[in-house]
Protein backbone atom coordinates (compact mmCIF):
# COMPACT_ATOMS: atom_id res chain seq x y z
CA UNK A 1 0.00 0.00 0.00
CA UNK A 2 1.28 3.61 -0.67
CA UNK A 3 2.21 5.85 2.04
CA UNK A 4 -0.41 7.93 3.48
CA UNK A 5 -0.35 11.61 3.97
CA UNK A 6 0.69 12.35 7.32
CA UNK A 7 -1.55 14.71 10.04
CA UNK A 8 -0.21 18.01 10.53
CA UNK A 9 1.99 18.23 13.85
CA UNK A 10 -0.20 20.90 15.87
CA UNK A 11 2.45 22.14 18.75
CA UNK A 12 1.64 25.90 18.30
CA UNK A 13 -0.18 26.79 21.14
CA UNK A 14 -1.86 29.69 19.86
CA UNK A 15 -3.09 27.09 16.96
CA UNK A 16 -4.18 25.23 19.81
CA UNK A 17 -6.40 27.78 21.21
CA UNK A 18 -7.49 28.66 17.55
CA UNK A 19 -8.58 24.69 17.60
CA UNK A 20 -10.64 24.79 20.66
CA UNK A 21 -13.19 26.95 19.56
CA UNK A 22 -16.04 24.68 19.29
CA UNK A 23 -16.89 25.73 15.55
CA UNK A 24 -13.93 26.06 14.17
CA UNK A 25 -13.05 22.64 15.22
CA UNK A 26 -16.85 21.43 13.99
CA UNK A 27 -16.17 23.19 10.76
CA UNK A 28 -12.64 21.91 10.24
CA UNK A 29 -14.14 18.50 10.96
CA UNK A 30 -17.09 18.83 8.78
CA UNK A 31 -15.10 20.04 5.66
CA UNK A 32 -12.45 17.12 6.44
CA UNK A 33 -15.36 14.52 5.93
CA UNK A 34 -17.49 15.68 3.37
CA UNK A 35 -15.48 17.91 1.03
CA UNK A 36 -15.17 21.30 -0.22
CA UNK A 37 -18.58 23.68 0.79
CA UNK A 38 -19.37 26.93 0.86
CA UNK A 39 -20.09 29.15 4.38
CA UNK A 40 -23.50 28.90 3.54
CA UNK A 41 -23.40 24.91 3.37
CA UNK A 42 -21.55 24.46 6.27
CA UNK A 43 -23.82 26.68 8.02
CA UNK A 44 -26.82 24.78 7.64
CA UNK A 45 -24.89 21.80 8.62
CA UNK A 46 -23.36 22.73 11.86
CA UNK A 47 -26.07 25.15 12.63
CA UNK A 48 -24.99 28.71 12.54
CA UNK A 49 -24.54 31.31 10.03
CA UNK A 50 -23.22 31.71 7.00
CA UNK A 51 -21.73 34.95 7.91
CA UNK A 52 -20.57 34.10 11.40
CA UNK A 53 -18.90 30.60 9.35
CA UNK A 54 -17.25 32.31 6.72
CA UNK A 55 -14.99 34.50 9.73
CA UNK A 56 -14.39 31.22 11.19
CA UNK A 57 -13.09 29.51 7.96
CA UNK A 58 -11.19 32.80 6.68
CA UNK A 59 -9.56 32.09 10.76
CA UNK A 60 -8.63 27.76 10.48
CA UNK A 61 -7.65 29.84 6.69
CA UNK A 62 -5.41 31.73 8.27
CA UNK A 63 -3.57 28.74 9.85
CA UNK A 64 -3.31 27.01 6.53
CA UNK A 65 -5.79 24.31 7.80
CA UNK A 66 -8.88 25.81 4.80
CA UNK A 67 -8.71 27.28 1.58
CA UNK A 68 -10.82 28.28 -1.05
CA UNK A 69 -11.36 26.36 -4.59
CA UNK A 70 -13.06 26.89 -7.21
CA UNK A 71 -16.85 26.43 -7.48
CA UNK A 72 -19.43 25.47 -9.65
CA UNK A 73 -19.98 29.11 -10.72
CA UNK A 74 -18.24 32.44 -10.13
CA UNK A 75 -20.24 33.48 -7.37
CA UNK A 76 -19.82 29.86 -5.54
CA UNK A 77 -16.63 29.90 -3.41
CA UNK A 78 -16.49 26.93 -1.24
CA UNK A 79 -13.58 25.90 1.32
CA UNK A 80 -12.37 22.59 1.71
CA UNK A 81 -9.76 21.44 4.37
CA UNK A 82 -6.00 21.14 3.48
CA UNK A 83 -5.19 18.33 6.21
CA UNK A 84 -6.08 14.96 6.69
CA UNK A 85 -6.30 15.09 10.14
CA UNK A 86 -3.98 17.00 13.11
CA UNK A 87 -1.61 15.34 15.44
CA UNK A 88 -1.16 16.96 18.92
CA UNK A 89 1.57 14.91 20.18
CA UNK A 90 1.69 13.63 23.68
CA UNK A 91 0.27 15.55 27.11
CA UNK A 92 3.99 17.25 27.71
CA UNK A 93 5.54 20.21 27.91
CA UNK A 94 5.13 23.67 29.44
CA UNK A 95 1.56 24.59 31.36
CA UNK A 96 0.77 27.01 28.18
CA UNK A 97 1.06 24.40 26.11
CA UNK A 98 -0.60 21.53 28.25
CA UNK A 99 -3.80 23.57 28.69
CA UNK A 100 -4.32 24.59 25.19
CA UNK A 101 -3.78 20.93 24.36
CA UNK A 102 -6.62 19.91 26.80
CA UNK A 103 -9.01 22.83 25.74
CA UNK A 104 -8.53 21.38 22.37
CA UNK A 105 -9.20 17.66 23.53
CA UNK A 106 -11.99 19.05 25.34
CA UNK A 107 -13.76 20.42 22.39
CA UNK A 108 -13.50 17.43 20.41
CA UNK A 109 -15.05 15.62 23.18
CA UNK A 110 -17.98 17.65 22.82
CA UNK A 111 -17.92 17.12 18.86
CA UNK A 112 -17.79 13.64 19.40
CA UNK A 113 -20.52 14.00 21.63
CA UNK A 114 -22.48 16.30 19.64
CA UNK A 115 -22.24 13.88 16.64
CA UNK A 116 -23.55 10.91 18.36
CA UNK A 117 -26.28 12.44 19.86
CA UNK A 118 -27.53 13.65 16.41
CA UNK A 119 -27.21 10.00 15.10
CA UNK A 120 -28.96 8.50 18.07
CA UNK A 121 -31.81 11.38 17.56
CA UNK A 122 -32.23 10.65 14.21
CA UNK A 123 -31.31 6.60 13.69
CA UNK A 124 -34.89 5.94 12.14
CA UNK A 125 -34.40 8.56 9.15
CA UNK A 126 -31.41 6.07 8.10
CA UNK A 127 -32.14 3.56 5.65
CA UNK A 128 -32.05 0.24 7.32
CA UNK A 129 -28.91 -0.67 5.89
CA UNK A 130 -27.25 2.07 7.89
CA UNK A 131 -28.91 1.40 10.99
CA UNK A 132 -27.77 -2.22 10.54
CA UNK A 133 -24.31 -1.18 10.38
CA UNK A 134 -24.06 1.58 12.42
CA UNK A 135 -23.00 1.36 16.38
CA UNK A 136 -21.40 2.23 18.98
CA UNK A 137 -19.10 -0.54 20.78
CA UNK A 138 -17.45 -0.31 24.34
CA UNK A 139 -14.94 -2.36 25.80
CA UNK A 140 -13.28 -2.62 28.80
CA UNK A 141 -9.92 -3.51 27.97
CA UNK A 142 -6.89 -4.76 30.40
CA UNK A 143 -3.46 -3.89 29.12
CA UNK A 144 -0.65 -2.33 29.21
CA UNK A 145 0.50 1.02 27.94
CA UNK A 146 2.47 -0.44 25.44
CA UNK A 147 -0.37 -2.59 24.48
CA UNK A 148 -2.35 0.19 24.40
CA UNK A 149 -0.28 2.12 21.92
CA UNK A 150 0.44 -0.92 20.02
CA UNK A 151 -3.72 -1.73 19.50
CA UNK A 152 -4.25 2.12 18.61
CA UNK A 153 -1.38 2.00 16.19
CA UNK A 154 -3.18 -1.01 14.68
CA UNK A 155 -6.62 0.68 14.54
CA UNK A 156 -5.00 3.67 13.11
CA UNK A 157 -3.28 1.84 10.47
CA UNK A 158 -6.73 0.17 9.52
CA UNK A 159 -8.71 3.15 9.01
CA UNK A 160 -6.46 5.49 7.97
CA UNK A 161 -7.38 4.46 4.05
CA UNK A 162 -10.59 5.09 4.30
CA UNK A 163 -10.21 8.53 5.93
CA UNK A 164 -12.50 10.76 3.63
CA UNK A 165 -9.39 13.20 2.50
CA UNK A 166 -7.23 10.64 1.76
CA UNK A 167 -9.46 8.32 -0.45
CA UNK A 168 -9.48 8.55 -3.92
CA UNK A 169 -11.56 5.53 -5.06
CA UNK A 170 -14.96 5.90 -2.66
CA UNK A 171 -17.60 3.95 -3.93
CA UNK A 172 -20.54 6.28 -5.59
CA UNK A 173 -22.69 5.98 -2.26
CA UNK A 174 -20.58 6.12 0.20
CA UNK A 175 -21.08 8.23 3.01
CA UNK A 176 -19.40 10.46 5.51
CA UNK A 177 -19.09 8.30 8.74
CA UNK A 178 -17.96 9.43 12.36
CA UNK A 179 -15.74 7.14 13.93
CA UNK A 180 -13.56 7.51 16.66
CA UNK A 181 -11.63 5.65 18.91
CA UNK A 182 -10.51 6.57 22.47
CA UNK A 183 -8.54 4.85 24.87
CA UNK A 184 -7.25 5.77 28.51
CA UNK A 185 -7.03 5.12 31.58
CA UNK A 186 -10.30 4.33 33.64
CA UNK A 187 -10.40 7.07 36.37
CA UNK A 188 -12.41 6.70 39.08
CA UNK A 189 -15.21 9.27 40.95
CA UNK A 190 -12.23 10.17 43.13
CA UNK A 191 -10.33 11.20 40.40
CA UNK A 192 -7.57 8.05 40.83
CA UNK A 193 -6.78 5.13 37.93
CA UNK A 194 -8.26 1.88 38.63
CA UNK A 195 -6.02 -0.77 39.43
Amino acid sequence: MAELPARMRVRDVELMRALAHPLRSELLTYLMSVGPRTASECATAVGSTASNCSWHLRQLGSWGLVERVDGANSRDKPWRATQVGLDFGDFTGDPATKAAHLATMGTSVANDQLLTQRFVDSIEVLEPEWQHVSGMNTYALKVTAAELEELSAAIDALIRPFVATIREDAPADARPVHASWRGFPRIEADGTPSA
